[in-house]
């Protein structure tokens, strides 16, 4: 469902933004409902919060569903850069 909104914007702002998506090979309207919905598409600081809390921990193997954090192993992180880095000059 589409719902119609009333902007009251400059006249020689709407001009230069109506010359811009000709150039651009779209209308001022397409512009617009896009920029909206980039907008309202856009991951908040929550949502991300919430991402990384999930990405950061793992089900416990057990399948008890405990959750416990990821733990980085030193060494393996040393060889993975090194790997990287030998890479590069090879």
């Amino acid at each position: 469902m589409c719902v119609n909104i009333t902007l009251a914007v400059d006249e020689t702002t709407v001009e230069r933004a109506r010359e811009i998506a000709r150039q651009q090979g779209t209308s001022l309207n397409s512009l617009i409902r896009e920029y909206i919905e980039l907008l309202a598409n856009q991951v908040t600081g929550n949502e991300l919060l919430k991402e990384f809390e999930q990405m950061w921990t793992e089900v416990d193997g057990a399948g008890s569903g405990a959750r416990r954090p990821y733990k980085f192993d030193r060494e393996d992180i040393y060889e993975e850069r090194l790997a990287r880095y030998k890479g590069k000059r090879g």
